[in-house]
C-alpha cells in the first residue's frame, strides 16, 4: 500500500507533467521557431554561458571552501559546533533573501555605480553561487576528511617532503572522491541556478534556465519553451548520472578504503592562522550579506526603525495582497508541502527498504525532482494540467503539491539509510514475540526513524519556504502569491519604501528558514549527509 501511494501521486504529479514535456519539446524540434532559437547563434552564447558560470563558480566554491573543510576536519577549537552548524544556514536560504542581501551590500558599499560595480555583473552571479555552495564542499568534503588516514602523508614529512608536497602528492589524491562529489554537486546547482541569475544578473544576462521561464512566462511561447528544457533535461540527466557515480564512488571509498576515524587535535602555533582564516573568509562571505540585509531593512528616510516591518501589512499596487499575507502563504504552504512530504517520503522509504527490484525502482525515481530543475517542473505543470478535468493551473494546492515534489527527495534520502540500518534480527526477534507487521512498524521502524523524519521534514519545510522557480508558473492570485514572488515584485521596482519592505520580509523569511536549518543540523546525523549526501 505505501508502495502504490508513493508511485501514485508521484507518477501523476510528477512523471506525467515531465513526460508532456518531452512529447511536446520532441514535436517542437521540428517546428521552424523553436529550431530558429535552439540553433540560433544568440541561444548559443546562452548555453555557453550557462556553461562556463558554473565552471568558475565550482572551481571558486572549491577554493574558497577547502580551507575551512581542512580546519573542521582535523582542529578542535572554540567555537566549532557553531561554526560548523551556521554553515548550514546559506545552504538552504531562499535566493530571493540572497538576492535581496547582495544588492543591500552593493548599495550600502556603492558597488552599484561609480569605480567598482558589482550589480547586473557576472561578478555578483559568482559570488551568490560561492554563498550557496559554500557548504557544500566544507560539510562534504570536510566530513570525508575526518576519515582520511594521515599516516601516509606523516610518513612522507618523516621522509624529508615539505608540507605542500605531502598535501598535493598524497592528500589530495585521497581526498579525490570527495572532491569530485562535491564538485558535481556544486555544478549542478550553478547550472540550474534560476533566482541568481534572474535577480542578480540584470536584464542583459540569460541562462538556459531563465530562457525557459522567458519564453513561457513573458513571451507565452510555449513550443519554444518546451524545446529549451528538453535540451535542460538532457544536460541535468547527464549531470545527475555524474553525481550518482560521484556519490557511490565516495561512499565506496569510505566503507573500503584505507580509512580510520582520527581524533581531533587542538590547534598550535601556525595552525591559528587556519582557523582564522577560515572563520574569517566564512565570515565575510556568509556574514557580511546577511547582517548589511538586516541593517537596510531597518533603514528608514529618517533613520532607522520598523516601519519597514510595519508597512509589510499594507497592500501596494505590484501584488495581488500585502506582503504580510504572502508570508502567511508562504509557511502555511511549507507546512502542508513538509506534511505530503513526509507521508510520501516515509512510504517510499519504507517500501524501498524492503529490497525488492520495485522498491529500488521508487528509491531512484523519487530522487529525480533534486535534478529536475524547479523551472522545468513549473513549466511541465502548466503544459500537462491545462484542460479539464485536469486543469489544476489555478488550484491554490498544486503550490504545496509542487514544493513537496522538491522536498519528498529530501525525506527519501534522509530516512532510507536509517531504515536499511535496522538489524533485521530485531525485527525477527519481534515477530517471534508475536508482534505482527504493522506492530513491528509502530513499536521499531518509527522511533528509530524519527530524527530523520524530522530532519526530511525541516528540509522539505526550509525547501518551500524559498521556492521560487515552480511557482513562478502558477498564475498571480491572493492564495497563491508567496514570500518569494512577492520579494521578487518588489526587488523589481524602484523606490526605497518598496526595497525596505523587500528586504524586511526577506528577514522574517531568513529568520524562519534559519530556524528549520537549526532543526536540521540539531537532529542530522554527523556521518550521514541530510538531504541526498549533500550537507
Amino acid at each position: 500500500m505505501a508502495l502504490v501511494l508513493a508511485v501514485c501521486f508521484f507518477g501523476f504529479f510528477f512523471g506525467y507533467p515531465v513526460i508532456t514535456l518531452v512529447i511536446r519539446g520532441l514535436r517542437s524540434i521540428a517546428d521552424d521557431r523553436p529550431s530558429q532559437v535552439l540553433f540560433g547563434s544568440a541561444f548559443l552564447r546562452i548555453a555557453w554561458f550557462s556553461l562556463w558560470q558554473a565552471v568558475v563558480s565550482t572551481v571558486a566554491t572549491l577554493i574558497v571552501g577547502l580551507p575551512a573543510a581542512f580546519a573542521l576536519a582535523r582542529f578542535d577549537f572554540a567555537g566549532r559546533a557553531l561554526f560548523r552548524a551556521a554553515l548550514v544556514v546559506p545552504f538552504v536560504l531562499p535566493t530571493v533573501v540572497v538576492a535581496g542581501a547582495f544588492e543591500s551590500v552593493f548599495t550600502r558599499f556603492g558597488l552599484d555605480s561609480g569605480a567598482i560595480v558589482l550589480k547586473d555583473t557576472v561578478w555578483a552571479v559568482l559570488l551568490a553561487h560561492v554563498f550557496f555552495n559554500y557548504a557544500v564542499v566544507v560539510r562534504v568534503v570536510g566530513t570525508y576528511w575526518e576519515s582520511v588516514d594521515r599516516r601516509p602523508a606523516q610518513a612522507a614529512r618523516v621522509l624529508g617532503a615539505s608540507a605542500r608536497t605531502a598535501f598535493v602528492r598524497i592528500t589530495l589524491p585521497q581526498l579525490r572522491p570527495a572532491l569530485v562529489s562535491a564538485a558535481a554537486i556544486v555544478f549542478l546547482f550553478s547550472f540550474t541556478s534560476f533566482g541568481v541569475i534572474l535577480l542578480l544578473g540584470g536584464p542583459g544576462m540569460a541562462t538556459i534556465e531563465t530562457e525557459i521561464w522567458r519564453y513561457a512566462v513573458n513571451r507565452i511561447e510555449f513550443d519554444v519553451a518546451a524545446a529549451v528544457a528538453l535540451l535542460q533535461l538532457l544536460a541535468v540527466a547527464a549531470l545527475i548520472t555524474l553525481t550518482s557515480y560521484a556519490e557511490s564512488k565516495r561512499e565506496r571509498a569510505r566503507r573500503t578504503g584505507t580509512q580510520a576515524k582520527t581524533r581531533l587535535t587542538a590547534p598550535r602555533g601556525r595552525q591559528w592562522l587556519i582557523i582564522f582564516g577560515a572563520v574569517g573568509s566564512a565570515t565575510a562571505l556568509c556574514g557580511i550579506p546577511i547582517f548589511t540585509l538586516i541593517e537596510r531593512s531597518l533603514l528608514t528616510g529618517s533613520g532607522y526603525g520598523f516601519a519597514n516591518y510595519e508597512a509589510l501589512g499594507t497592500q501596494v499596487s505590484l501584488l495581488p495582497t500585502s506582503a504580510a499575507a504572502a508570508l502567511t502563504n508562504s509557511v502555511s504552504y511549507a507546512l502542508m508541502a513538509a506534511a505530503i512530504a513526509l507521508v510520501v517520503g516515509g512510504c517510499a522509504a519504507w517500501a524501498a527498504s524492503q529490497g525488492s527490484a520495485g522498491a529500488r525502482l521508487v528509491d531512484v525515481g523519487l530522487t529525480l525532482p533534486l535534478g529536475t530543475s524547479a523551472v522545468t517542473l513549473g513549466l511541465g505543470v502548466l503544459i500537462a494540467f491545462d484542460r479539464s478535468p485536469i486543469d489544476f493551473r489555478s488550484a491554490w494546492w498544486i503550490v504545496p503539491v509542487l514544493h513537496a515534489l522538491i522536498g519528498i527527495p529530501f525525506v527519501l534520502r534522509g530516512v532510507l539509510p536509517t531504515l536499511r540500518g535496522i538489524s533485521p534480527r530485531i525485527r525477527e526477534a519481534a515477530a517471534t514475540l508475536g508482534a505482527d507487521p504493522r506492530a513491528i512498524r509502530r513499536e521499531i521502524d518509527f522511533p528509530l526513524a524519527t530524527k530523520a523524519l524530522l530532519v526530511g521534514a525541516a528540509f522539505a519545510f526550509a525547501v518551500s519556504l524559498g521556492e521560487f522557480g515552480a511557482t513562478s508558473f502558477v498564475p498571480r492570485r491572493p492564495s497563491t502569491t508567496t514570500a518569494p514572488t512577492a520579494i521578487f515584485r518588489l526587488l523589481g521596482q524602484p523606490g526605497d519604501q518598496l526595497r525596505g519592505q523587500a528586504m524586511a520580509l526577506s528577514v522574517i523569511l531568513m529568520l524562519v528558514t534559519a530556524a528549520s536549518a537549526l532543526v536540521i543540523e540539531r537532529f542530522a546525523g554527523r556521518d550521514r549527509a541530510s538531504g541526498g549526501g549533500f550537507l
